[in-house]
């Protein structure tokens, strides 16, 4: 039976001042409380933190050497101690002369890389990049440090779509196809930020075989969250050997770190690529440092390998504790915004450090704004793109990880809240504005 839209008309129209004014009021009460909540930033807890309390005393006075190396002085090379280039290889599965565990952040390796790049080219470069207006592609909803750390070396920014099973390669494909100054990709292919994507085995073959018009044509693989579990695990990739397998055996280069293993701050970073790429990087870190940190390797090799169940033990113990919060988020969220998507969908990721959020209407500035007004800091609208600028202004980039539970659970209702409010505004300016046209 089809309804008259001449009576149903007027019942929406009534529906609507009514629907505000609900989320007008429930706004209003959280608004009332006062509250000083922040899921800004996708930090560990405390609690994440002293699981890794043991760190701080792994080495006693009389550790003073590991491999026959003194940690104390300078020798012992630029690519790290053999011990934690063992054990960073196992976890990245490579050969431990594939990898170089230099200090605290993988961001600082990614800023080396793209950095000696640009000044001397890579091994199948023509010539230094900074001379060809050089390009990257990148994913969104995307990591916005990926973009500054880009956008600051000079790189014109491309963006494709992140899809449920990784980047879109088809686009990816056309964009490296069609231009000799796009030198490459920069993502993260497990448990994505924000959405937590896993890029599937397929699509990691059909990128590391990828066709570029660029013979220097580089995957930066940033794999923060390889071992970031919060059920079973993502089947993870390896484009050291999808790329050597393809006969492009130097085009991928894959970061990780302790960042969220262990310290925060202080943690260790390390990068894996072909054994002519860890030539080429050394050379140029060789100019600039005698080497890294042996002491914080040597005190993270000792306290990962005895702790129960090593790096994966360890992981299962920050899982215990950051799986309830995306819990929460979800819950929370279906319990107030409903699952059939009139307000907004959201990923529930299986690992990482974020889900990914996208209201129905373009609402989302308004939702941060509101958020903030009622004491809850959420990443800035737009975050998730290149420059800042959701050109739909719609994802919200969740971080649960660094409150308390029960703090998750307030601030998620506060967000919900929030998106409900700015949804009716927003409806109900664009019936007003409907009416009037139709006027």
């Amino acid at each position: 039976m089809t309804s008259d839209p001449q009576s149903t008309a007027p019942q929406a129209q009534a529906r609507e001042p009514q629907a505000l004014a609900q989320a007008q009021a429930a706004y209003d009460a959280f608004r009332a409380r006062g509250l000083k909540l922040n899921m800004q930033r996708g930090q560990p807890s405390d609690a994440d933190f002293d699981l890794s309390n043991g760190l701080l005393g792994a080495l006693g006075e009389t550790d003073l050497s590991m491999d026959g190396l003194d940690l104390r002085n300078y020798p012992g090379g630029v690519a790290g101690l053999p011990s934690a280039r063992r054990l960073f290889a196992a976890y990245l599965d490579v050969k431990s002369e594939n990898i170089v565990v230099w200090n605290n952040a993988s961001l600082e390796l990614q800023a080396f890389v793209l950095t000696f790049a640009l000044l001397h080219g890579t091994r199948h470069s023509t010539g230094p990049w900074v001379h060809q207006k050089p390009k990257f592609i990148v994913t969104t909803p995307g990591y916005d440090r990926h973009f500054l750390l880009l956008q600051t070396l000079g790189f014109e920014l491309l963006s494709v779509d992140m899809h449920d099973d990784g980047p879109d390669v088809e686009a990816a494909e056309a964009l490296a196809a069609a231009d000799p100054a796009v030198k490459g990709l920069l993502f993260v292919p497990t448990y994505s930020n924000p959405g937590g994507e896993t890029i599937s085995a397929e699509k990691a073959a059909r990128l590391a075989g990828l066709k570029a018009a660029a013979p220097d044509f580089t995957i930066l693989a940033d794999d923060a969250y390889r071992a970031h579990h919060l059920d079973d695990a993502a089947q993870t990739v390896n484009f050291v050997a999808l790329c050597r397998d393809a006969g492009v055996p130097d085009r991928a280069f894959v970061f990780a770190s302790t960042s969220k293993i262990t310290f925060a701050g202080g943690g260790l970073g390390f990068v894996a690529s072909s054994e002519d790429n860890i030539r080429w990087l050394s050379t140029y870190l060789n100019a600039q440092s005698i080497g890294p940190n042996k002491l914080e390797q040597a005190r993270h090799v000792k306290f990962l390998e005895s702790y129960p169940g090593g790096i994966d033990g360890l992981m299962k113990d920050h899982a215990a504790l950051i799986a309830p919060k995306f819990r929460a988020v979800d819950e929370v969220l279906r319990a107030e915004l409903g699952e059939g998507g009139e307000y907004a969908t959201w990923t529930n990721p299986r690992g990482g450090y974020f889900s990914s959020l996208n209201t129905a209407a373009p609402v989302a500035k308004r939702v941060i704004q509101l958020a903030e007004e009622a004491g809850v800091s959420l990443t800035p609208a737009g975050a998730t793109y290149p420059g800042g600028n959701d050109p739909h202004d719609r994802n919200i980039r969740l971080a649960p990880t660094r409150p308390p539970l029960n703090e998750v659970h307030t601030s998620m209702q506060v967000v919900a809240a929030c998106i409900r409010l700015a949804t009716e505004e927003y409806r109900a300016s664009e019936g007003r504005a409907g009416g009037q046209q139709d006027s």
